[in-house]
């Protein structure tokens, strides 16, 4: 599941059939397109060990490995992430 994350600062976790998981998309998409960041949408349906543990969580946003949002996420919340992780790297 998280192999994603390598290749992407922003992982969305996801679920078929879920309206929120849909709204974090829409957001997921706005700020990355933005700032030009990587991302990946898994669904966590196609892996049991990462359903059994997201089950209820979803969606849960990921940026450089670390859970930033479950439930609900703003442009604001993923944008300030973002900035946060990248001003820890160059120091």
């Amino acid at each position: 599941m998280l192999a994603a994350s390598r290749d992407h600062r922003v992982v969305l976790l996801t679920r078929e059939g879920c309206h929120l998981c849909d709204e974090a998309e829409q957001v997921v998409r706005q700020v990355v397109t933005d700032l030009g960041v990587g991302h990946a949408r898994v669904t966590i349906d196609d892996d049991r060990e990462t359903r059994d543990r997201f089950t209820t969580e979803v969606p849960v946003v990921i940026v450089d490995g670390r859970i930033i949002a479950r439930w609900r996420l703003t442009p604001g919340d993923l944008t300030s992430a973002l900035v946060h992780r990248a001003e820890e790297e160059q120091q």
